[in-house]
């Protein structure tokens, strides 16, 4: 009986513990979670293939299932570090009734998540938002703004988030993002993601300005990889640390992507478009000011983490060892999304 209850003992312990967080480090993760839409048409943007009627036949039993991988993936992350992130940025969301039904799922609801979100002007009527455990996070305010394209001045697409807030009495700023895609060719498309670039710059300068002491995390899928020009040379987000000066900025994912790592593959290739920068306020050493800084991820040589576990990777076919997505075309695959999630960790 004994060698029982020291058994049952030791499984009880070796579960992740949820709601006691380390005071000493937080985790900000990103996920794109590939087009989570509801099953209602919404006349006002182009979901009708996000219908039961539609091509994709979005039926709510697909919903729940997709509701539920996203779950997981959530959860999974959470259960690696032993603590639900404080901060989550979103990206192809359709609406705040999605982020709603997202954080009431079971194994989220624990954590008591709460909402940033703004409807966009994109075509399909997908947006970005922002999760925050309020226990961890203080909000303060938030606004959103349009990225401004030289060439096409009534270019719409996907809102830019900026959320204001304290951790441990440090005002940080998070920017959500999901620039224009690559439709076209990566260079003949290259001007739309510099501008949304170029916009973000000025508005995170200013801010810096204003609040030279404010921590500042972009995160977003940029569609673009670290060493491409929207993000070495109009945000100038920087791969190493002794290259960043003061109002500058830190890609921690450009290392990464040149380890071999990867957050979406294409054509035999890995992109990583999913990124997450952060300015020399947070960066560890002399630089960084306040308590809070960017940290390594336990065991992780790296300042960022790509996450993935078997469970989310495709195992056979055309696709193999690619994230398992949604969709493969209009054929149900009952995945997760076609991007992995990122993460950085800030502590002390």
């Amino acid at each position: 009986m004994k060698k029982v209850y020291l058994i049952l003992l030791a499984v009880i312990l070796s579960l992740p513990i949820f709601g006691q967080d380390e005071p000493t480090s937080h985790i900000v993760m990103f996920y794109n979670v590939e087009n989570l839409f509801d099953i209602y048409d919404d006349p006002v943007v182009r979901d009708d293939e996000f219908t039961p009627d539609g091509f994709k036949e979005w039926t709510e039993a697909k919903y729940k299932s997709k509701l539920s991988n996203i779950e997981e993936v959530i959860y999974t992350l959470s259960a690696s570090n032993k603590k639900f992130p404080a901060i989550i940025g979103l990206s192809e969301i359709e609406n705040r009734r999605v982020l709603d039904d997202l954080i009431s799922t079971p194994k989220l609801a624990m954590a008591n998540y709460q909402i940033v979100h703004y409807d966009s002007p994109e075509a399909r009527g997908v947006d970005v938002a922002l999760l925050y455990r309020p226990d961890l996070f203080t909000y303060i305010k938030s606004d959103v703004f349009q990225p401004e394209i030289p060439e096409r001045p009534d270019f719409k697409t996907r809102d830019i988030l900026a959320v204001y807030g304290t951790i441990e009495g440090e005002l940080f700023c998070f920017f959500v993002n999901h620039w224009s895609s690559r439709i076209g060719g990566a260079h003949q498309s290259e001007y739309l993601r510099c501008g949304c670039a170029q916009t973000l710059r000025d508005y995170a300068d200013s801010i810096q300005v204003a609040h030279p002491d404010i921590k500042i995390v972009i995160m977003g899928d940029m569609n673009d990889d670290p060493k491409d020009k929207s993000m070495a040379e109009v945000i100038g987000a920087k791969e190493k640390l002794s290259q960043v000066e003061a109002g500058g900025y830190f890609n921690p994912f450009w290392s990464m992507q040149k380890g071999g790592y990867g957050t979406l593959g294409y054509q035999d290739s890995w992109s990583l478009f999913d990124n997450m920068i952060v300015n020399s306020n947070l960066l560890p050493g002399e630089m960084g000011g306040g308590k809070l800084r960017l940290l390594k991820g336990a065991k992780n040589k790296y300042y960022g983490t790509v996450f993935k576990r078997p469970f989310m990777v495709q195992s056979k076919g055309k696709y193999k060892n690619y994230p398992l997505r949604t969709f493969s075309g209009n054929t149900f695959m009952d995945g997760y999304s076609d991007h992995f999630p990122v993460y950085i960790v800030i502590g002390k």
